[in-house]
């Protein structure tokens, strides 16, 4: 197989080498298996001559972008082939005019965000990895990030699609326009698919005006209910930030351990308040909102006036990751959501999961849109007892979720880590569906086996 897919593309672009080998049996999530080889494809051509080549011969293929996911879904647990698209990395245009942006898959988030700025226009979803993870990994996951509030998620930016089938065959869906309601919707079909439909080669986004300026409201509270009784409150008084964070008061332990005692203020939950729009508008409602928090007990505000200053608060928001890690522990992430409604039921449900477990729950994320992160943090999950306990748990917390209205991957999706609770999560039926969908476009089940549909 090797020697073929060399003679096919050329031995810059197959590698079956120990290091290569092992850098792409891998995602941030705690598990691992080798593919036999790795294609590096460079074109459209290259992909449609792999897939081909599988297809021919029923060996699977594991599509790669950066490999930053959180949940295995890269990982290609058949062994066969994992296609790597990081070297298709050219944004191929920018227009104003017609408020699009054509990418290929392999481009980094942050470039592209770069890249419509500079002609003053915004790609606005923004997972805080965006500095590392690419464009063909938020497609297949459906990526959010902090300003999903008020922008949605990468689905509402896409507009077309070049997609290569499991048999090597080029569909084209969607287009340039703004709207457009021809057919059935498959264009959003392979948003979130996770590469199990077919492989992304090329996306037409969506890019809308930038704004004219931003600003932000930093605060702590005394209790983590309390923070998210005072997002219930921004919304129910008619604002609409562009990003609603919160975080726990583990999470904010270990930050002043990572990065020192006065690098937040005191209090045991703390709220991060972005706004944007006008200079005149974001001037006038940063002065109700700190009004507003301090109206519902904040124990400190801090105004945050320019695009600088913000990033300086998302920067410690990005570090707050990395302060969990310095605990020495290990950190479950799970993007779980719910109603917005059940913030706070949410919070008290975590208290008592930790009492419960005897295992730490730091909660942190997007509370505006119900998506918050609660990570499950333990010694070593790779000890088979202690995976054991905090399998277990995740159970708890799993169906405590979807028996509140929720769901079980807000935005990392379910590749390896939540496969034994997607029929919980889906119903029989909708599995079933889920099923047929695979079964017609990838008949063979070549495409990125292995994972929640098996």
């Amino acid at each position: 197989m090797i020697d073929e897919l060399t003679n096919l593309l050329g031995p810059n672009q197959v590698s079956a080498t120990a290091g290569v080998i092992g850098e792409h049996s891998i995602d941030r999530w705690d598990f691992s298996h080798p593919p036999e080889v790795v294609v590096f494809a460079e074109s459209r051509e290259d992909v449609v001559a792999v897939m081909k080549f599988s297809h021919e011969r029923g060996i699977p293929v594991t599509t790669r972008g950066a490999g930053v996911g959180y949940v295995g879904g890269c990982v290609p647990v058949k062994g066969g082939i994992a296609l790597s698209v990081a070297r298709m990395n050219e944004i191929l245009e920018v227009s104003s005019e017609d408020g699009v942006v054509v990418t290929e898959p392999g481009v980094i988030t942050g470039v592209l965000q770069d890249a419509a700025k500079e002609v003053g226009w915004y790609y606005p979803p923004d997972p805080a990895s965006l500095k590392e993870c690419s464009i063909g990994g938020n497609l297949a996951t459906n990526a959010g990030g902090p300003r999903c509030l008020k922008y949605g998620v990468t689905k509402n930016y896409v507009l077309g699609l070049e997609v290569v089938l499991a048999d090597g065959r080029v569909l084209e869906v969607g287009g340039r326009c703004h709207k457009n309601k021809t057919g059935f919707d498959l264009l959003h079909l392979f948003v979130g698919s996770e590469g199990m439909l077919g492989v992304i080669t090329k996306a037409t986004l969506r890019i809308i005006p930038h704004p004219q300026h931003r600003a932000m409201l930093t605060a702590t509270f005394p209790e983590f209910t309390d923070a998210a009784g005072a997002v219930q409150e921004i919304l129910n008084k008619g604002h609409l930030p562009s990003a609603l964070e919160i975080t726990d008061s583990f999470t904010l332990k270990a930050a002043r351990d990572y990065l020192g005692a006065d690098s937040l203020p005191d209090g045991n939950a703390h709220l991060i308040v972005e706004i944007d729009g006008r200079s005149r508008a974001v001037s006038s409602e940063l002065e109700e909102l700190q009004e507003l928090l301090d109206r519902v007990g904040a124990v400190s505000t801090e105004v945050h006036h320019d695009a600088e200053a913000c990033e300086k608060v998302w920067q410690l928001r990005r570090d707050f990751s990395y302060s969990l890690r310095a605990t020495g522990l290990t950190k479950l992430n799970e993007d779980i959501v719910v109603p917005r409604s059940k913030l706070v039921e949410l919070a008290t449900f975590a208290a008592g999961l930790e009492e419960r477990t005897g295992i730490p729950v730091a909660c942190f994320g997007h509370a505006g849109d119900g998506n918050i992160h609660t990570n499950l943090m333990v010694a070593d999950y790779s000890d088979p007892v202690i995976r054991e306990r905090a399998d277990a748990a995740l159970d708890v917390l799993f169906t405590w979720v979807l028996e509140n209205g929720g769901k079980i991957t807000g935005e990392h999706g379910v590749g390896l880590a939540k496969k034994r609770w997607i029929r919980d999560a889906l119903g029989e039926v909708g599995f079933s569906v889920h099923q047929l969908i695979k079964s017609a476009l990838d008949p063979q089940g070549t495409l990125n086996p292995g994972k929640f549909l098996d």
